[in-house]
């Protein structure tokens, strides 16, 4: 229960169906006990803090002395009164104990059978590993049944917080941390297939990527409950945060993984913008130019860029791939100013299909190498011409 007490604070900037309430929507079976201590341990401290400050304030006025008038000595004592104050509110905390303990151990203690799911945390996105090639952004798990998640991070200590199950757990680099929770209930569907491709066209179209906050449904057409990262973690902290999604059965969990675990007949381009939004390319790579935490995707293709410690590379192919291998390897330099190496390696996460569709995308934002070839062409026609011309004026 210790783990709850930091983030309760951010419950209450959460949308909630009533206004006056202090915590999300209940969602799973650890909301209720949870709250329900939270609210004995709230009320006890309230009983206790009204008439102690009454009494504060009654005896300061009572017992005030005048300006210049001496001090008495107080040695006297109350023995009962000293027992009751003391043991009567002992036997409260040892209750508190005993329920956060036992809610504690309840976290911590994983069913058997439970539905596991890996989680890789790094700057500034999550990962979720289910098996079969597919990591995806997003957590998606079955109503009713326990599902564990395993737990590490690739670089700096994260916290993974999801406020609507009540559930939090820190997420450590060089060690696995787990947690588990059971959903109350399935997402609801409220968009068609036919819907969510319309406006995954129009978003490629202006140039943007899915905007959860503000359609509050993803980009499958569900309801979601919000995932935050509760530890503070670098600059894009604040925009580590994703989205848990229920589904009804396992057959329907099953069919969504499905339909992630491969490109299929999908445009390689199309394919690598998805994994540009998937892979949480899009919280360091901007897609207009901006400078993030890594270079921007924009018209970078066939351009050459400084390298730190001497030298310059073109970005091409090779160099793309080596990048999302072995980020570390060859980090740039853009206008005197080196890039910080804190992108994660994505080795054994994502295939060769997966890094040329990502590199059909990049290049399909711009290929400098591409655009500089009709433009020598033009120079070494117009450096001819002039030759030309002095040839037939001299015959």
């Amino acid at each position: 229960m210790t783990h709850m007490a930091p983030a309760t604070m951010s419950l209450l900037g959460d949308k909630t169906a009533s206004k006056l309430s202090f915590f999300p929507e209940s969602a799973s079976s650890f909301s209720g006990e949870s709250d329900w201590v939270f609210w004995f341990i709230s009320i006890v401290c309230i009983l206790f803090f009204i008439p102690i400050s009454v009494a504060l304030f009654g005896f300061a006025w009572k017992y005030k002395k005048g300006k210049g008038e001496k001090a008495e000595s107080q040695i006297d004592h109350n023995t009962t009164l000293e027992l009751v104050w003391s043991i009567g509110p002992s036997f409260l905390l040892v209750v508190m104990f005993y329920f956060g303990a036992a809610n504690y151990l309840n976290h911590r203690s994983v069913p058997e059978g439970a539905y596991e799911i890996g989680v890789d945390a790094y700057k500034w996105g999550w990962g979720m590993n289910y098996g079969r090639g597919v990591i995806h952004p997003e957590l998606h798990i079955v109503a009713g049944e326990p599902t564990k998640l395993t737990m590490t991070s690739k670089d700096v200590i994260h916290s993974l917080y999801i406020p609507a199950f009540r559930v939090k757990k820190d997420v450590v680099p060089g060690r696995y941390n787990y947690m588990w929770f059971k959903a109350s209930g399935p997402s609801e569907k409220v968009k068609t297939d036919e819907e969510c491709a319309q406006l995954a066209a129009k978003d490629k179209e202006e140039n943007r990527s899915w905007d959860y906050d503000e359609r509050q449904f993803t980009p499958d057409g569900y309801r979601f409950y919000d995932l935050y990262c509760a530890e503070y973690c670098g600059t894009n902290h604040s925009q580590m945060q994703t989205v848990v999604v229920v589904h009804e059965t396992q057959a329907e969990l099953d069919a969504w993984i499905k339909k992630y675990s491969t490109r299929g007949d999908e445009d390689p381009a199309a394919y690598g913008a998805k994994l540009y939004e998937r892979r949480g390319c899009k919280s360091c790579h901007s897609l207009d130019g901006t400078r993030l935490v890594g270079p921007s995707y924009k018209g970078s293709f066939g351009t050459t860029r400084d390298l730190v410690g001497g030298g310059q590379v073109k970005v091409d192919e090779n160099y793309v791939r080596e990048s999302i291998l072995n980020p570390k390897a060859k980090v740039a330099i853009q206008q005197g100013v080196a890039y910080q190496p804190v992108m994660p390696s994505y080795k054994g996460q994502l295939s060769d299909d997966d890094i040329y569709s990502l590199v059909e995308f990049i290049k399909s934002l711009g290929d400098a190498s591409a655009s500089s070839t009709p433009a020598a062409e033009s120079q070494d026609t117009a450096a001819e011409t002039p030759a030309e011309a002095s040839s037939e004026t001299a015959k």
